[in-house]
């Protein structure tokens, strides 16, 4: 017995400290949405997608931390009217969470949007992200794999589906 739990042990041990990908497809959601965004890049797509950034600073951060990910997965789907998508969708795609992911934002509106941000932690370091917004008209969710430089984080907002989420000064 004791043989097998240190084999056990070892193989745990031994695999890659990854963060989890989530299930963010949704069977017919994409039917009855007006709009669909749907990116799905792997590693070897994002390694490829990397070569396209120029060499200039502003495009070095985001090539840097697209090299380490393992991939990028975002859906967004925008309806023609209030009520089109069934809002347990989000508590389905929230029950994927195990235990080492951590909520970071919680943004909680009756009529407006809802965002919440999680981010896959392994001790210290970041393993992943995951956000989803949730408006009466819009669902987006997005899912980061892989190790994220914080600091790096935000020179994604914008690129490959990524929604911007910073706050402007002056919107309400």
């Amino acid at each position: 017995m004791r043989k097998y739990a240190f084999f056990l042990l070892t193989i745990f041990l031994a695999l890659p400290a990854s963060a989890q990908r989530i299930n963010i497809d949704i069977p017919g959601l994409a039917e009855r949405a007006a709009e669909v965004i749907d990116v799905t890049l792997d590693a070897q797509m994002l390694r490829v997608a990397s070569k396209f950034f120029s060499s200039r600073d502003s495009d070095r951060a985001v090539r840097e931390m697209v090299n380490g990910l393992e991939g990028i997965y975002v859906r967004s789907y925008e309806f023609d009217k209030v009520g089109e998508y069934d809002r347990a969708i989000v508590d389905r795609l929230r029950s994927q969470l195990g235990a080492e992911w951590k909520k970071i934002v919680n943004v909680r509106s009756r009529d407006r949007e809802n965002v919440e941000v999680f981010l896959h932690m392994r001790g210290d370091a970041v393993r992943g992200l995951f956000v989803i917004s949730a408006e009466p008209r819009e669902l987006t969710i997005v899912n980061i794999v892989g190790p994220i430089d914080i600091d790096k984080l935000g020179s994604l907002e914008g690129q490959f589906g990524i929604p911007k989420m910073s706050m402007e000064k002056g919107k309400q």
